[in-house]
């Protein structure tokens, strides 16, 4: 596959597999969209390469991010998941994904489904974008701003818009990508 034109990734075999596998693949499963937005939280002020070599220990960490569980956590949990060397120790990540587990089963108890609730905002299908990639757009604001209200932490503009990426909520694929039509 050496030959293919990617977005990016072709020096790092990690990167290269997450573009060529999951990046911009469109999810419609509520509890695989909220890990990602969990781990796009993680990923601020970082890069995604270090939350791919930890995904597998923040997944251990976090039960699996299964909301249920991780709603249960207590500060005792918060103080263990701070003396973990395995993840991303940073007190305001660890707290917004407890909280945002207990905003996502709010939603649940009320009625929305994370998944349909996301993809209603597009009216079922990717956006397909073409042209200069911004961090944040209008809809990325909208979203980020519907969540707070729902309860969510640590969801900007920007986390948000990187989300809608990762998930195929927007594709984003150059268009000599050899992945975007096949995410479309």
């Amino acid at each position: 596959m050496t030959d293919l034109v990617r977005c990016w990734g072709d020096n790092d075999p990690l990167m290269q597999h997450y573009h060529d596998h999951e990046w911009g693949v469109p999810v419609h499963d509520s509890r695989a969209l909220w890990e990602k937005l969990m781990l796009d939280g993680f990923q601020a002020g970082l890069s995604w390469r270090t939350i791919l070599k930890k995904r597998e220990a923040l997944r251990q960490a976090f039960c699996g991010f299964d909301p249920e569980k991780v709603a249960q956590f207590t500060d005792q949990d918060v103080e263990r998941l701070l003396a973990n060397a395995e993840i991303i120790r940073s007190p305001t990540k660890i707290r917004a994904v407890i909280n945002n587990a207990r905003a996502y089963l709010a939603m649940q108890a009320n009625g929305e489904d994370f998944a349909q609730w996301i993809w209603n905002q597009v009216d079922g299908k990717p956006i397909q974008h073409l042209g200069p990639v911004p961090t944040h757009s209008p809809l990325s604001e909208k979203i980020a701003k519907a969540l707070k209200k729902r309860g969510f932490s640590f969801v900007g503009p920007v986390i948000v818009y990187a989300w809608m990426e990762a998930t195929g909520i927007i594709n984003t694929h150059r268009p000599d990508c050899f992945r975007r039509h096949q995410v479309s």
